[in-house]
């Protein structure tokens, strides 16, 4: 099992990480969502920005999911992740 979390993005974020679909990021034990994210999004401002708010929450259009499970139904941020997981960073869909 790989010692990192994978970070998948949606075409409309991946331009804000330099084109990448998917970051591996470095999980150690006990870590939660919002340290895997506080990893991915720290060379990132702008995906950043897009993704939380001014205070660290996320956004009300992002929707996280963590191995398939949405964080809001969880712990949110505070949700423990494990090596090999992975996290979806969602932008809500709208419009009619």
């Amino acid at each position: 099992m790989s010692p990192d979390v994978r970070v998948v993005l949606p075409g409309v974020l991946r331009e804000l990480a330099g084109g990448q679909a998917e970051l591996d990021v470095p999980c150690e034990e006990g870590a939660v969502v919002r340290d895997v994210l506080d990893r991915a999004l720290a060379d990132r401002p702008l995906l950043g920005a897009r993704v939380r708010d001014e205070t660290g929450a996320m956004r009300r259009h992002v929707n996280v999911f963590l191995d398939g499970r949405d964080v809001r139904f969880d712990a949110g941020q505070d949700t423990p992740v494990r090596a090999g997981g992975v996290i979806h960073i969602l932008p809500s869909v709208s419009g009619g």
